[in-house]
């Protein structure tokens, strides 16, 4: 089926150009003003910015974590992916320790094979090493696994230093990129023993057993580590400043370093921790935890500087009962936030229409950076000749107020509760086929799993 998208404004990561945009079956086969196609359904689009669909490079749909499940499953998490303009997720096959690469993998396919409606790819957490790890390595580049996770705390999942180091250069030797969790694991646990032991069992707790300079030291030491094994790192959820500047020593010496961070270390700050009421702190108890508003100002002009690659969401979301685990022990309570349904209109509202960042910024942290850092470029990423038809039809006219209650994800609350959008989303295509309109999710499980090549950012 052919379909022509006319009288839109078509934003790259270079910038907005009026054009027509012509889609034929899965893929664009034109941009440029002017076209016709007298076999191909016409869409009138004037007024309309049309964004390349949307990469969340970093989610976590049906994760079991903290003595539960994510809310979100692939099936849920992958509806409200596309309702907010992405069109591609990469979620993390998590293998626990003992268990093989090729298992995990395997376990994630099952998790998403079938139920996801928008497309998606999986990084491979590396919680162990040893010989047989290793091994594994070439098989999962064979399989489009090309990004891995590691971690530098939470005693499941992390691993020392000598074995991240070693897992850095055998990938480094096989062109595969490491994206790192930095924090402190043994000062937090020093940190949350003293609060527990003194009384302090509430969310108010939680930021200050995580203060920044933990999240600093865990990125100073990591890209000292990949200084020394002389590769490219990425550091996931970047929230402080305390952080940036450890970033900004090391690229000072030449070392290249990618980042990402989230709209909740954008727009939230650590005041959420201490309301009154324990439901309405524990909902945004996440890791790393929100930080001060310099935090919020230091990340947003980095992000605007161009220093910050992309802007990812941790979506990892749970219902306020499984929030409620916490209510004795803030470290019961299970981390995470949903946010891939609103990614999208809350970049645009507060940093484009705001003044922080221009359309084409936009695109670029959200499409076109992530496709070239995780390998999906030129198929995803951009709206062009032989790409994917993958295109968010924003409407900067349509202003909306966000709300649980008008939400697709399966959670029952959303952090931004009341916020007033800027104009909002009109339609969403993926792969040629209009996946939403005016808020409605039209797609079924059609959502394709993506072989991933080496990073070209």
């Amino acid at each position: 089926m052919k379909r022509l998208l006319k009288g839109g404004t078509v934003v790259s990561g270079s910038g907005a150009i009026r054009a027509d945009v012509l889609i034929d079956g899965e893929q664009i086969s034109a941009v440029g003003l002017g076209l016709e196609a007298a076999d191909a359904e016409t869409v009138d689009v004037g007024g309309m910015l049309l964004f390349p669909g949307f990469i969340d490079a970093h989610t976590h749909f049906d994760l079991d974590v903290c003595n539960t499940t994510t809310a979100d499953d692939f099936y849920t998490g992958s509806r409200s992916a596309l309702r907010g303009g992405t069109t591609t997720v990469i979620d993390f096959a998590c293998p626990n320790k003992g268990e093989s690469l090729q298992y995990g993998l395997e376990l994630w396919h099952r998790k998403a094979d079938g139920k996801s409606a928008c497309d998606y790819g999986f990084h491979m957490t590396i919680d162990d090493w040893n010989e047989d790890i290793r091994r594994e390595l070439p098989a999962m580049f064979d399989q489009g696994i090309t990004s891995f996770k590691m971690y530098l705390t939470y005693p499941a999942m992390m691993i020392g230093d000598q074995d991240l180091f070693s897992a850095l250069v055998a990938l480094k030797e096989l062109g595969g990129i490491s994206g790192v969790h930095c924090e402190n694991s043994g000062v937090i646990d020093a940190l949350i023993a003293e609060a527990l032991a003194s009384g302090q069992t509430g969310p108010e707790a939680h930021p200050q057993t995580r203060p920044s300079p933990l999240e600093a030291e865990a990125v100073g030491r990591l890209l000292r580590m990949a200084q020394v094994a002389d590769t490219p790192v990425v550091i996931v959820h970047l929230s402080s400043e305390a952080g940036l500047q450890e970033i900004r020593a090391a690229r000072a010496r030449g070392q290249k370093v990618f980042v990402e961070t989230c709209p909740q270390y954008l727009l939230l700050d650590d005041r959420v921790y201490f309301q009154e009421s324990y439901t309405q702190a524990a909902r945004y108890v996440c890791a790393p935890p929100l930080r001060k508003p310099a935090d919020c100002r230091a990340l947003t002009e980095a992000l605007a500087a161009g220093e910050i690659q992309t802007v990812s969401t941790d979506h990892c979301s749970f219902t306020l009962a499984q929030k409620d685990a916490g209510r004795d022990n803030f470290t019961k309570i299970p981390g995470g936030l949903p946010g891939v349904e609103t990614r999208g209109v809350l970049t645009y509202s507060a940093l484009v229409a705001g003044g922080v960042l221009s359309c084409g910024q936009m695109a670029r942290v959200l499409s076109e950076n992530p496709a070239k850092l995780y390998g999906l470029w030129p198929r995803k990423g951009v709206i062009a000749p032989g790409s994917d038809a993958d295109i968010v039809v924003y409407d900067p006219q349509a202003d909306s107020v966000i709300t649980a209650e008008g939400q697709t994800a399966n959670v029952d609350y959303n952090p931004y509760e009341g916020y007033r959008t800027t104009g909002s989303i009109r339609s969403v295509y993926l792969r040629g086929s209009l996946a939403v309109d005016q808020g409605n999710v039209l797609a079924g499980s059609h959502g394709q799993y993506l072989r991933r090549g080496r990073y070209q950012l």
